[in-house]
């Protein structure tokens, strides 16, 4: 085993695990399950292929698995739509700053769209290379990755536009050329 080609993964593994949870804690135990099952199946891994992309397919499977898991015993909580509820949330009293709302909008994506979505544009890596981790076709990998960033710009719209005094939505503000 290549203890330094694997310890010169972990930051992207982080980040990654990061941005799919947006938990702390569970991404650094994502990444803690990773790098056990890397070191377990180590046998895996041929040498003279991408050890990156290796290591994320291990993460993507592990993560998928626990998701699996979590929603066979009940505990899966899907992502509220504001319709859904009972009073609109209350609007905070500071600035929020622009990450923190990508983040729950990126949070809001359905999860296929998002790993693409991550992989592609966070971790750099080619359409090709995600095809493989996630086990689908390169074109499922494109068609995933045009509806998450639609979605996305969608969400970050609706949440850039602020509320009126009379309780309005202010319309958002078109781009021009």
């Amino acid at each position: 085993m290549d203890r330094q080609a694997l310890l010169e993964q972990i930051p992207g593994l982080r980040r990654y695990a990061r941005a799919l949870t947006g938990d702390a804690w569970t991404a650094d135990d994502l990444v803690q399950d990773t790098l056990e099952r890397a070191c377990a199946k180590w046998r895996l891994w041929r040498v003279g292929s991408d050890l990156r992309a290796w290591l994320f397919t291990v993460m993507h499977n592990l993560h998928v698995s626990q998701l699996r898991q979590t929603a066979r015993q009940g505990e899966l909580a899907r992502p509220l739509e504001l319709g859904e509820l009972a009073q609109e949330p209350a609007a905070p009293a500071a600035p929020v700053d622009g990450s923190i709302d990508l983040q729950r909008c990126l949070l809001r994506l359905p999860e296929e769209q998002r790993v693409a979505l991550l992989l592609v544009t966070l971790e750099d890596l080619s359409y090709a290379e995600v095809a493989r981790i996630t086990g689908v076709p390169v074109g499922t990998v494109m068609s995933r990755l045009s509806r998450a960033r639609s979605r996305l710009q969608e969400l970050m719209e609706a949440t850039a536009a602020p509320a009126r005094a009379d309780g309005q939505q202010t319309p958002a503000l078109r781009r021009l050329k």
